[in-house]
């Protein structure tokens, strides 16, 4: 399957950007482009809000569940 045409759950997004924001934390640059500046302002607000709903309490496993849960109804994007 093609990675790049993927739909990714919310879970998988809160995922990546809390990973993401702990390796920057970890590797401490301090100096930033402006263009990291608006994607360090994407995260954060994506985060903020990614963090109020139910998927920061989700795991791997119960998001597989539900996918195979959900496959017999064969739905579409």
């Amino acid at each position: 399957k093609d990675a790049n045409a993927a739909l990714l759950s919310n879970f998988e997004v809160y995922q990546l950007l809390t990973d993401l924001k702990q390796q920057r934390k970890e590797s401490g640059k301090s100096k930033q482009s402006s263009g990291q500046q608006n994607l360090n302002t994407i995260m954060y607000e994506t985060l903020k809000y990614i963090s109020k709903t139910p998927c920061r309490y989700q795991s791997p496993e119960t998001v597989r569940e539900f996918l195979v849960a959900m496959k017999e109804h064969k739905l579409t994007k």
